[in-house]
C-alpha cells in the first residue's frame, strides 16, 4: 500500500534555542502541496517509512522529529520541552520552508499535537488527517498507566514490576522519579519497561521482535523520558482543552481514522471530537488496533489521502 522508499530532496538542523536542536526534512514535489507529518509519542521520532505514505508526485511531505526525539538533540532532554513550544517549532519551519498553509497528518500524540497547532493556528491549516485520538485528558492517561492492563494483564504485570509494591499508589511518579535519574542503572530499566509496556499493546497481535526493539536503550530512553514528562504536567494543556477549542478549527475539512480495538487511545476520544467537529468524517476501523502500520489502519489512512487529493484539487472531499 506504500508508496516506494524515498529520500528527502532537503533535510537539515533547525536550531530552536541554546540547547535544541531539531532535525527536518522534505520529499517529494518541491512544488507539491505541503503536507506536515506529526509524530506520536512524544519521544517517538519519524522513521523513514513514514515518508511513503504520501505520494511523491503530489505532495510535498515535511517530517521532523520534535524536540528531545529521533535525531533532534539533544536526545531524552525534558527543559524547554512543551506543547506550545512545540507548536511554535512547527510555525518556525513553516516559515523557514515557505509554506503558506499545509494538510496536517497525526497520529496518537501526533493527534494530540495536530489539534493543538490548527487550534493555535487555524489560518495555517488547510485540513486535517488524524488516527487513533489522544485528548490529552488525565482520564487518557490514566488509562494508559492502568486501564489497558485489563486487556493486557500479563504485561502489566511486567510493567508494574520494577516498581515496588508501596509505590505503587502513584505508578506515574514513581515511574517519573526513575526515568529523571543520573543513573543509568536507575534510568535504563524503568525505560525499556514502559517502551515494551506500550509497544505490547500498540497491535491487535503483539509482536516479540517490536518489543525487543522497542526496549532497546536507544529508542526506549527519549520515549519513556519524554512521555513521562508530558503525562506529569498534564501535556501542558488545560482541562479538556482540545474539544474546548474545537469551533477554532470547525470550519475546516477532517479525517479521523480510530481502530475500533484501539486499546491505547480507545474510540471514545475519536467519537468525541467527531461529534464536537460538524466537518470531521470518522471512520471506523474494524478488526484493528492503534498501530498506524495494522493492514486495515494503513489502507482507511492512505485512501484519506488520495481522498485529500481530490479536495485539494476540486474543493470537496
Amino acid at each position: 500500500m506504500l508508496y516506494p522508499a524515498i529520500s528527502p530532496y532537503a533535510s537539515g538542523m533547525l536550531c530552536l534555542d541554546e540547547a535544541h536542536q531539531m532535525y527536518w526534512e522534505t520529499c517529494g514535489r518541491p512544488d507539491g502541496f505541503p503536507v506536515l507529518y506529526l509524530h506520536g509519542g512524544p519521544g517517538d521520532g519519524c522513521a523513514p517509512m513514514c515518508r511513503q505514505l504520501f505520494d511523491p508526485g503530489f505532495y510535498r511531505a515535511v517530517l521532523f522529529d520534535q524536540r528531545g526525539s529521533g535525531r533532534s538533540v539533544p536526545r531524552g532532554a525534558l527543559d524547554a520541552n512543551r506543547t506550545d513550544l512545540l507548536i511554535q517549532d512547527i510555525e518556525r519551519l513553516r516559515e523557514m520552508l515557505g509554506i503558506e498553509r499545509w494538510l496536517v497528518f497525526g497520529g496518537s500524540w501526533g493527534s494530540t499535537l495536530a489539534l493543538a497547532y490548527a487550534q493555535a493556528y487555524p489560518a495555517r491549516v488547510c485540513g486535517l488527517i488524524l488516527r487513533g485520538i489522544f485528548l490529552g485528558r488525565p482520564s487518557d492517561v490514566d488509562w494508559f498507566l492502568h486501564g489497558m492492563g485489563r486487556f493486557f494483564p500479563d504485561a502489566w504485570a511486567r510493567f508494574v514490576a520494577p516498581i515496588p509494591q508501596d509505590e505503587r499508589h502513584d505508578l506515574l511518579a514513581a515511574y517519573y522519579r526513575r526515568l529523571t535519574s543520573s543513573d543509568p542503572a536507575v534510568y535504563l530499566p524503568a525505560c525499556q519497561a514502559w517502551a515494551a509496556w506500550e509497544t505490547h499493546c500498540v497491535s491487535l497481535q503483539p509482536r516479540a521482535e517490536a518489543i525487543e526493539r522497542a526496549a532497546s536503550a536507544y529508542l526506549a530512553l527519549p520515549l519513556a523520558r519524554i512521555e513521562a514528562h508530558y503525562f506529569v504536567n498534564r501535556l501542558f494543556l488545560q482541562p479538556d482543552q482540545l474539544l474546548r477549542d474545537i469551533g477554532r478549527i470547525a470550519h475546516l475539512p477532517a479525517c479521523i481514522v480510530q481502530g475500533r480495538y484501539d486499546v491505547i487511545c480507545p474510540p471514545d476520544g475519536a467519537f468525541a471530537l467527531a461529534g464536537a467537529w460538524p466537518k470531521a468524517e470518522l471512520c471506523l476501523v474494524e478488526a484493528a488496533g492503534h498501530s498506524m502500520w495494522e493492514p486495515a489502519i494503513l489502507a482507511a489512512l492512505m485512501d484519506r489521502l488520495e481522498r485529500f487529493k481530490l479536495f485539494l484539487a476540486h474543493g470537496s472531499i
